[in-house]
């Protein structure tokens, strides 16, 4: 699929827009001024195949517990600041690699100078987020309410703020919980600026209703060819955001990362318990390094021609599991053994690509 034009940021080896790879972010929910606390989480969520992560920073002990957690973190981290213009000014500071605000909600323009001017000296790239909830009473009087033009005005305006203060390393985003406005929104923007754009569903919801919600947005947009770098909100653990966010990216063909299990609904023809096998299968299979395809099908019948892009799978027959591979049958595997085999051989298929990339 053709992806937007924006313009490329940089934060450090990190690139976001001009047609590079979709970044992966999260947000910690560890409290910042818990450096220890918030750098496991960080380390986490690396290894998960995060590539950004934002901290929140509430207070002046955040902002200088910061330094820390930048010096150790091994992915960039972005400091979170709402209201507070010094805080924004603490963080770029104390090494920040970006700093996300709400123009809208700093009314202090002197001190929104003096951010651009800071940020811009240190090559700190700034995000501009714009949310459905903190749009202005005028600007929803202006335009009959919360919507897309209301939305991305407000954006505009924003934008419109850090380039009259000569700034112009700029990410964007402008979201909302509903993603039929998330969409539009975002539809629109994205024909008005060449700024790297940011996108995601805010406040999605639960890990199951959150996964939903965001899919839907983000996957709609990413097929539009819209998006530089995602985040899935949720409310849970982070590290499952970053689980999801490449779930999403992979269902496109737009990054290859890790392991995907397919499996087919059952039917009346399975004649094992599928639903617990593929459980079972994901869990073991969830963390690790290869980037193959599993499948586990139901049925002997038509299990391994229904899954031939899979790199390895196992169909599930009448006192035995078919083992294939590219929809070739390649062994039988008693059912006390399925996991066993299936495991030794997505290791050895693993590391064989491994070798071969090299």
């Amino acid at each position: 699929m053709e992806r937007s034009g924006t313009n490329t940021i940089r934060l450090g080896a990190l690139m976001i827009g001009g047609g590079h790879p979709i970044v992966v972010q999260s947000m910690n929910n560890t409290d910042t001024r818990d450096v220890v606390g918030t750098l496991r989480q960080i380390n986490m969520l690396k290894q998960a195949g995060c590539e950004l992560t934002r901290v929140a920073i509430p207070d002046a002990e955040a902002a200088r517990a910061l330094a820390e957690i930048v010096s150790k973190s091994p992915i960039p981290v972005v400091a979170d600041i709402h209201f507070d213009p010094r805080l924004a000014m603490a963080a770029i500071e104390n090494g920040a690699a970006k700093i996300r605000i709400n123009p809208g909600n700093i009314k202090d323009r002197t001190a929104l100078a003096k951010i651009a001017k800071s940020a811009k000296a240190r090559g700190i790239p700034i995000r501009v987020g714009v949310n459905s909830g903190s749009l202005s009473k005028e600007m929803i009087r202006r335009f009959g309410g919360v919507n897309r033009d209301s939305m991305v005005f407000s954006a505009l305006e924003a934008i419109r703020l850090m380039e009259d203060n000569d700034f112009f390393d700029l990410v964007v985003s402008i979201k909302s919980s509903d993603p039929v406005l998330t969409i539009e929104s975002y539809r629109l923007l994205s024909k008005k600026i060449k700024y790297p754009l940011h996108i995601g569903l805010t406040e999605a919801g639960t890990v199951n209703e959150g996964t939903i919600r965001s899919s839907v947005t983000i996957g709609a947009l990413l097929a539009e060819g819209i998006g530089d770098t995602i985040r899935v909100s949720l409310t849970g653990d982070p590290v499952e955001e970053v689980r999801v966010a490449y779930s999403i990216l992979k269902s496109l063909s737009l990054r290859r990362h890790g392991m995907t299990l397919v499996s087919c609904p059952t039917c009346g023809r399975t004649a094992v318990p599928l639903i617990e096998i593929a459980g079972r299968v994901e869990d073991m299979i969830r963390d690790l390094p290869y980037d193959l395809k599993v499948a586990v099908m139901g049925c002997a019948v038509n299990g391994p021609g229904e899954a031939r892009e899979a790199d390895i799978g196992i169909a599930g027959g009448d006192g035995d599991f078919l083992l294939f591979q590219k929809g070739n049958i390649i062994g039988r595997i008693a059912p006390d053994d399925v996991y066993d085999v299936l495991m030794k051989r997505i290791h050895e298929l693993g590391k064989n690509n491994q070798t071969d990339k090299k």
